[in-house]
Parts: structure tokens; C-alpha cells; sequence
């Protein structure tokens, strides 16, 4: 099972282990993939590490790099429905949230092929005669990229685009669960003309595989997509050697609603916000803070509408909401629905299975609405992560500003109102990474994600996505040297 890329090879694993990923639908097995080794943890690492301290790739000008990003865009559109078809096989999603997958991963691309030139540095004034002053930025080095199972392609371009502009060597470990557009992305960034050693693969469990590369010491940088609890670990692995580490940890996102904005427009955007992938989402707008004077409106068409979403196979085009991603994970999210009702959470809609037949050997469960949610509730404060929308009330601006910031999360926020200035007001006043107005969750690779508080260290895309994967270095230039005479000996 050759599934292991490395310097420039693929190969199977040291000890020729393998795994099998799941269909989420039905639970039959899609693909067996290799699963690293030690042995191949150390070899990714030293392949990567050549590439960057005696390969071209380092030394190249942007302008080439740039091109061969702009071509792994290019092959990405051009792969599109095989690559959406394989994302919808391995997560469950549909495959109309599979493409736009594929398109935002090429839109990473092309914005970073963009900044590959463009963050060369600056020049500074030394304030003397004879001298030169400037400031340049230098790639880090070797650069571990571990992402989610949830937005496998879309997050391993959001990591590869910029360490690639920025001249980095990286070895890439996706989740054991999602793994298969991964591979298919590094054989197209091969095709693309990659340099041997410059993109490394690595499949296999976090637990093992991922623990020996970010432990690695010779890994310069981690970025890592996922759990707190996985994202505290990596940081203390980190800390010895002082190495570099980016973190995007979730959220816990308030969707907050002003009773001057239209039924309508909120309760079908509310759904998307919260049932997009089936909740399986970091930035998910699960918790839905609602002012009074609507507020049973509001929950009696959520609740309706939630009732009428069609559940199925990704690949089927009148699917709106596919499975979640094992049954592992639906039997977590099981347990929050029990205790939310537990602690006198109103359950509106969903709360169970689907009875139908055709979904039952799935991992499928309906979307889930309660109502009369407060704030110490654990389904309000904990990440879900899952088909399940909390309903909290507030009267004034103030309580909703605060209901907003009550959580130790802070990626991504919504404000809905026809009042501009209370919008601002509102926008301004959330501690979250992105605040939307009056809507719910596009994103642009030009503009900075990620997260306050414990939703993360750093950010991805925009200029701040490009500098996580640069050095800054000082170079002083005495174009006159003379004695100083410091010192009178």
C-alpha cells in the first residue's frame, strides 16, 4: 500500500502497516491506506530537511514559486468532481459542500501565489551615514501541517498554500479518518513539479503518528487544526526546543438576532449556520442568542424547518445534511442531547436517529433544536460539534453583548439586526476572530482566521497566514567601515 510520500517517493510504510477508511453513509469501507511508522516519521523528517538546507526550494525566487502554486490551483479545478466525489466518500458531506471545497482550496492557492513576492521585507532607516538597514523575511524550515477530519482538503491548503510561498519544506499527517483527498492533493502538488523532499506524507493515527512528528526535533514548526485538549499536548511538545507552533482550536459561536431583522431571512440562515456538514464545523453558529420580542417565532420556524431536512448519502443530490463522522463521535454527541434535556433544555426538534431504512447502518442523526437553553448548560458551553442548536434569549443590546462573550472560545461570531450602527456597536464589542453581519460564514483567503481566547494561537490566511511561515531577519550594512576605537588599546 504505497500511500507514503516521501522524498519524492511513494511508498508503504516501514513496517507495512495499514488502516481502512469508513463511509460515514453506510459504514463500508472506502480505501486501506498505509499507516507510518517511527521509522517513517524519521525519514518524512529527514527528507524534508535535506530539501530545505541543500534543495532548491529555499533558494528559489517567488516568481517561480508562485507558478507552481498557480498550477497546483489549476490541477485542483481540474480534478474538481473526482476530488469533491472523494470528499464526500470519506466525511459525508454532500457533494455540493464537497466542491466548494475544492474551490476555496484553489482560491488559497492563487492568493498565495499572489503573496509569495509580495512580504520580501523592508527597508529601515538607521539614522547615520554609510549605512544600509533592512529587514528581510526568511521561511522557518521544516513544517509539520496536521489537519482535521472535518475540512481535510480545504485545511491542508489553507496550511500547505503559505508554507509553500513562503519557501518552507513541510510533512503533511492528516487525520486517520479523512485521509484520501490528501493524498490525492500531494500527487497533484507532484504533478505540479514539487521538488523532491519539499511535500512529505504521513498517514495515520494522531496518537502515534502525529505524537512522533510533532515531538520531532527536527520540526521547526507545527500548525495544527483540531481539539484543545490535542492542541494543549502539541503545545507542551513544542516547547522543548522553542519551536513555532499555530493553533486552530474551535469554537463555541454565538449567532446573535435582533428582533428588527426579518423572520425569514434569519431562521433559513440560522440553519445553515448551524447544520452545515451537520454541525461538524469549528466556526457552526450552535448557539443562537435570540432577542425577546421574536423569540418564539423564532424557535417555532427553526424548529419546523429543521424537522423538514433531508438526511443521506453525500453523493445524492437531494441530500441536505449527511452523517456525522463515526459512531464514536454520534454517540458523544448523543450524550450532550441527553444531558441538555437533563438540565431542562427544551427539545424543539430532532434529539434522535432517523428511522428511515436506507440510513440506518449510517452514523446519521436528525438536527436538533432546544429551546429554554442557559447559559451553565454544558450544550451551551462545550463544542458539540455536532447536528445540535442551543436557543438562549437576552432583552438588551448589553446581555447580548455579554451572552456573546461568555464563553472561553472566541473563533467566529454572527450579528443580525437592520440597524447599522447597533451592528458595528455589537461587531466591535465581540471578542471572536471573525464577526459576520447579517450573515453566516464565508470566509476569504485574504482576509485572517482564527481565533481570541482558547480557540487558538495565530492565524491562517491573509498577510498574517503568509508571516507564521516566515523569519524575520535583521541585516545591518556599514557600506564605511573605520576603527571605533572603543577601547584605547
Amino acid at each position: 500500500m504505497k500511500q507514503l510520500y516521501i522524498a519524492g517517493t511513494w511508498v508503504p510504510s516501514a513496517d507495512a502497516g495499514t488502516s481502512q477508511t469508513i463511509n460515514p453513509f453506510d459504514a463500508s469501507p472506502v480505501a486501506d491506506v498505509a499507516e507510518a511508522a517511527p521509522a517513517d516519521v524519521d525519514a518524512a523528517v529527514a527528507a524534508a530537511r535535506q530539501a530545505f538546507a541543500a534543495g532548491p526550494w529555499r533558494r528559489s525566487v517567488a516568481a517561480e514559486r508562485a507558478a507552481l502554486l498557480l498550477r497546483l490551483a489549476d490541477l485542483l479545478q481540474r480534478d474538481r468532481e473526482q476530488l469533491a466525489r472523494t470528499e464526500s466518500l470519506d466525511t459525508g458531506k454532500t457533494l455540493r459542500e464537497a466542491r466548494a471545497d475544492v474551490d476555496d482550496s484553489a482560491a488559497a492557492f492563487r492568493y498565495f501565489a499572489g503573496m509569495a513576492g509580495s512580504r520580501a521585507g523592508r527597508v529601515v532607516d538607521p539614522g547615520r551615514p554609510g549605512v544600509t538597514s533592512r529587514v528581510v523575511h526568511e521561511p522557518v524550515g521544516v513544517c509539520a501541517l496536521i489537519t482535521p477530519w472535518n475540512y481535510p482538503l480545504l485545511q491542508i491548503s489553507w496550511k500547505l498554500a503559505p508554507a509553500l510561498a513562503a519557501g518552507n519544506t513541510a510533512v503533511i499527517k492528516p487525520s486517520e479518518l479523512t485521509p484520501l483527498s490528501t493524498v490525492r492533493l500531494v500527487a497533484l502538488a507532484e504533478e505540479a513539479g514539487t521538488p523532491p523532499g519539499v511535500v512529505n506524507l504521513l498517514l495515520g493515527r494522531g496518537a502515534t503518528v502525529g505524537q512522533a512528528l510533532v515531538a520531532h526535533p527536527g520540526v521547526d514548526l507545527i500548525s495544527f487544526t483540531g481539539g484543545l485538549a490535542t492542541g494543549e499536548r502539541i503545545m507542551a511538545a513544542a516547547a522543548r526546543g522553542a519551536r513555532r507552533v499555530t493553533l486552530e482550536l474551535g469554537g463555541k459561536n454565538p449567532n446573535i438576532v435582533f428582533a428588527d431583522t426579518d423572520l425569514d431571512t434569519v431562521a433559513d440562515n440560522a440553519l445553515t449556520a448551524a447544520f452545515l456538514h451537520s454541525g461538524q464545523v469549528c466556526s457552526a453558529g450552535a448557539r443562537l442568542i435570540v432577542q425577546d420580542a421574536i423569540h418564539d417565532r423564532v424557535v417555532a420556524e427553526l424548529a419546523a424547518r429543521a424537522d423538514r431536512i433531508r438526511l443521506g448519502s453525500g453523493l445524492d443530490p437531494d441530500t441536505e445534511c449527511g452523517p456525522l463522522i463515526s459512531a464514536a463521535h454520534r454517540d458523544k454527541v448523543e450524550r450532550y442531547i441527553a444531558l441538555a434535556v437533563s438540565e431542562g433544555a427544551s427539545l424543539s426538534a430532532g434529539g434522535r436517529r432517523p428511522g428511515e431504512p436506507a440510513l440506518a447502518r449510517g452514523f446519521f442523526l436528525r438536527p436538533t433544536v432546544f429551546a429554554g437553553c442557559r447559559r451553565e448548560m454544558a450544550v451551551v458551553r462545550d463544542e458539540v460539534f455536532g447536528p445540535v442548536l442551543t436557543v438562549e434569549r437576552f432583552g438588551t443590546e448589553d446581555e447580548a453583548i455579554f451572552l456573546g462573550n461568555d464563553t472561553q472560545y472566541g473563533l467566529a461570531g454572527a450579528v443580525w439586526t437592520s440597524d447599522a450602527g447597533r451592528a458595528e456597536r455589537v461587531a466591535g464589542a465581540l471578542r471572536h476572530g471573525t464577526v459576520w453581519i447579517n450573515d453566516y460564514h464565508p470566509y476569504l483567503p485574504q482576509a485572517e482566521w482564527g481565533g481570541f481566547g482558547r480557540s487558538g494561537i495565530g492565524r491562517e490566511l491573509g498577510p498574517s497566514g503568509l508571516e507564521e511561515y516566515q523569519e524575520k531577519k535583521h541585516i545591518y550594512h556599514n557600506t564605511n567601515p573605520a576603527p571605533s576605537r572603543w577601547f584605547s588599546g
